[in-house]
């Protein structure tokens, strides 16, 4: 296969070629490389590794060549920010965070390593992954690959993982690391025509990730594929002792479960979904997507979710007061940035101004603000107690379905800037998918079409715990079914 298409593979394609010796991972990731500095524009990546890329390619390429190759050996991969990388710099794209380079490695990337994975760089995303645009990274705002109908108007790729959204629809990686808080992985995904994949909380570590909200996030892929967020899940997922969070449970065969037949599964529709103002196109894709399951073989149930309508609030009161503690690490002491000051107090008030954001500000008041004394119990135990009732709508709806079909998300990626003076309607954007994280459920993100200017939306599948087998085997149902190739014009070159 000649050099110029080897950015065209999909990670399993990559994986079969390199098997086969078609050509060589040092191959495989000068492509990558040399799209990673084509792309520039994009601003997904915002740390290249091409030296360390090409170290572990040559390495990779030593064991392929007598058959000792891992499960993603020779694939060049980026990786969030938000994942501690050893000896690599890691910010989560914050101004308090400095040029902090960790000592040691999260838990998840060192297991893709383990598995051969090359590491292409780091991605840029919201700062502490508090954003739904990827306009709050202090290393500025991640264009969409793809653009609307006039073609002039710079779009949001999703957030927080934008980065690693962008990055897999522009072919610059075979696929990426993500999180996901409240939507983060599939959101993106809906927004650039990729596959975001949620797992279980508990599924993946998060030791070595740098904490937003500790009871929501989860690790996951962004892959150009269902068979590839497979493969990549398998390589991220195991039990970890250093997370007290994590399962120690089996890690299946995710790829060996696809292609199972959908006859006797049933598929629950929410209705508390069909919200007020739910666009003529996103309805009618649902509905598609409905016909497609129905049409392989599934049975489709209506379902209740009657505490629906709370998870955004909810949601928006638990995330920020467990950041606001997370985040008081942040002091000027201990990490990167420190702005002197007349006291210890004045130093700490300087530091945390300066290194915050405007949105990570907002949401640390927030967190106080709920925490403090006179109104915990107003507001914070009243949103854990919302939380348990929501996800004891799931339990309920799972006694009638395997699967839930939802959207992804109500619109489309809009126009860098189109929202963000207005935080209420930036929050809009994780109304299908806060919920998932609740309840601690996996979920994933199918691109299934396209809009009236011409831009990638996406349906939603939502998974039992550890359901993540039957989940996959869905979603490439949908992917069969909608047979999604439409690809962004090249304009970032």
């Amino acid at each position: 296969m000649s050099a110029s298409k080897l950015t065209e593979l999909s990670l399993a394609e990559a994986r079969d070629g390199l098997r086969r010796k078609d050509f060589t991972s040092v191959e495989l990731t000068q492509e990558h490389i040399a799209a990673m500095e084509a792309g520039r524009k994009l601003n997904a990546v915002i740390l290249e590794t091409p030296a360390k890329a090409l170290d572990m390619a040559k390495t990779s390429d030593t064991k392929l060549s007598t058959g000792d190759g891992g499960a993603l050996e020779g694939l060049p991969i980026g990786v969030k920010d938000l994942f501690c990388t050893k000896g690599v710099r890691t910010t989560a794209c914050s101004k308090i965070l400095g040029d902090f380079t960790p000592p040691y490695e999260s838990t998840v990337t060192q297991n893709l390593w383990d598995a051969g994975a090359v590491h292409l760089g780091k991605l840029n995303n919201d700062e502490f992954a508090m954003g739904s645009s990827n306009e709050t990274s202090c290393f500025g705002p991640v264009n969409n690959p793809w653009r609307n109908k006039d073609k002039e108007t710079n779009l949001v790729p999703g957030g927080s993982s934008g980065g690693s959204s962008a990055s897999v629809a522009a072919h610059i990686g075979v696929a990426a690391t993500a999180t996901d808080t409240g939507g983060s992985i599939r959101q993106p995904a809906a927004f650039t025509g990729t596959v975001g994949l949620k797992p279980t909380y508990g599924r993946c570590s998060r030791w070595g990730i740098v904490a937003f909200a500790s009871s929501l996030d989860q690790a996951g892929p962004i892959t150009r594929t269902v068979r590839d967020s497979a493969i990549m899940l398998g390589a991220m997922a195991g039990h970890d002792a250093k997370d007290t969070t994590s399962i120690d449970a089996p890690v299946p065969d995710y790829e060996a479960a696809l292609g199972a037949d959908l006859k006797g599964k049933k598929v629950g529709i929410p209705k508390e979904y069909r919200i007020d103002g739910m666009s003529g196109e996103i309805e009618a894709l649902w509905q598609q997507g409905i016909d497609w399951l129905k049409d392989a073989g599934a049975e489709i149930v209506d379902v209740s979710l009657p505490h629906t309508k709370y998870a955004l609030p909810a949601y928006y009161i638990i995330a920020p007061a467990e950041a606001s503690s997370n985040l008081a690490r942040y002091d000027g002491v201990r990490y990167g940035t420190r702005l002197e000051g007349e006291n210890l107090i004045d130093m700490y008030e300087k530091t945390r101004g300066a290194g915050f954001g405007a949105e990570v500000r907002r949401r640390i008041m927030i967190g106080t603000y709920v925490l403090s004394a006179g109104y915990y119990d107003a507001y914070y135990l009243k949103a854990l107690k919302v939380r348990r009732l929501i996800s004891d709508d799931f339990k309920l709806a799972f006694e009638k379905c395997d699967v839930l079909l939802t959207p992804a998300t109500p619109s489309s990626a809009f126009a860098i800037g189109e929202n963000l003076d207005d935080p209420l309607a930036m929050y809009m954007n994780d109304v299908f998918t806060v919920t998932v994280n609740l309840a601690g459920l996996p979920g994933i993100s199918v691109p299934a079409g396209l809009d009236a200017q011409g831009l990638p939306l996406g349906l939603q599948l939502i998974g039992q715990p550890f359901g993540e087998e039957a989940l996959l085997g869905m979603a490439e149902k949908i992917e069969q079914a909608a047979g999604f190739d439409a690809r962004p014009d090249v304009w970032w070159e």
